[in-house]
């Protein structure tokens, strides 16, 4: 459950949103989000995310339930009185005018003069380094240079927030990757806040303060992007976000904080019990490849080792990443770093690997 304060710019209030008057594709939003904070919504298809920043933007109406800017009620305010930047993945960009002439629409409408107008315009240029570039028109401009310009355009009227749905996902790799650090940049140096929606993981967790995983219309976790890769609360956020190596097993005891888990092969290891607290729960097991050991010395001595065999070892160059069987899981991998000292494990092979009982987590089955 997620839950908003009263200092909190952005208010989600027991929000609802449904179509058809039956299903409800958002149930019972919660959610505060802070003045400059960067916020993503991150989730599959049809979990409820880009419903939530139209009705915030004021494109779609909530059913049930009430969304508040700095205090106010704004269900019944028009969208272009929001005073919200908006960037779309498709940039929206008027191809009939010059790069200028689309910073200086938004404001036209809000009546700003023409000397100041100019100013705003080429100040909102030379934040996305497109300062150059007010003559052109948007048929001229590469796809990362049109996604510039769009930021740009959402950025020059100087809103207090800024709503992003997917802007980046038709930019090439190393683009979109630039992208991602230039838009933190600028919305923490201007101390906007944004609201971003994406499905792409590692893109919510390297631009984001706070992340809301989405699934099923609900929020499941919502958290810094380190608490929510490294402390997933249950199985959709472990298995959602990042790589992740999943067991199924039934729980033995519980002491001191520590799960024993049979796994269904016969073998015992030690986990973090996270939401499961009875011994004969079924759990899935959750631990991160990276966090796996194959070096027993770095292990405490108490720890639980488990019998695993090499299938597959691909280099890529900063990694290698290992496939291995375990306990009658084929799909298995480590992640070790290519490091001097570093074996390369080979298909075939048979090893023993362990972990820290608090980096592996016993979660709902």
């Amino acid at each position: 459950m997620t839950t908003a304060s009263d200092t909190d710019f952005v208010v989600f209030d027991r929000v609802q949103k449904s179509y058809d008057g039956e299903t409800l594709v958002v149930k019972d939003l919660n959610l505060g989000i802070g003045r400059g904070e960067f916020l993503t919504m991150l989730g599959p298809s049809g979990s409820g995310k880009t419903t939530c920043l139209m009705m915030l933007a004021g494109f779609e109406t909530a059913t049930h339930g009430d969304i508040l800017l700095a205090g106010q009620p704004i269900n019944n305010i028009p969208p272009h009185k929001r005073g919200i930047g908006m960037v779309f993945q498709n940039y929206a960009l008027f191809p009939h005018m010059t790069v200028a002439e689309n910073l200086a629409f938004p404001l036209e409408v809000r009546n700003i003069g023409k000397s100041d107008r100019d100013a705003k315009v080429q100040r909102a240029l030379d934040m996305v380094q497109m300062g150059e570039f007010g003559g052109r028109r948007p048929a001229q401009l590469s796809g990362g240079q049109q996604q510039r310009i769009a930021l740009a355009r959402a950025l020059v009227f100087e809103p207090e927030l800024v709503l992003m749905d997917e802007p980046l996902g038709a930019l090439d790799k190393q683009l979109r990757e630039h992208m991602q650090f230039e838009i933190t940049r600028l919305a923490h140096e201007l101390g906007i806040t944004t609201v971003y929606v994406t499905h792409d993981q590692t893109e919510a967790l390297t631009m984001s303060d706070r992340v809301a995983v989405f699934d099923d219309g609900r929020i499941q976790q919502l958290a810094p992007p380190d608490e929510l890769y490294e402390q997933p609360q249950n199985s959709f956020v472990a298995q959602f976000i990042g790589e992740n190596n999943t067991l199924m097993g039934t729980v033995k005891e519980i002491n001191d904080g520590v799960a024993l888990v049979e796994l269904d092969d016969g073998e015992l290891i030690d986990a973090k019990p996270v939401n499961v607290s009875q011994p004969g729960e079924r759990t899935l097991i959750s631990i991160r490849p990276e966090r796996v050991e194959i070096n027993k010395d770095r292990l405490g001595e108490n720890a639980h080792t488990i019998h695993a065999e090499v299938l597959e070892f691909i280099y890529m160059g900063d990694i290698y990443r290992t496939r291995l069987r375990v306990a009658g899981n084929d799909d298995f991998v480590i992640k070790t770093r290519n490091a001097p000292d570093q074996r390369r494990l080979q298909p075939g092979e048979k090893i023993e690997i362990g972990w820290q009982p608090e980096d592996c987590r016993a979660l709902e089955a």
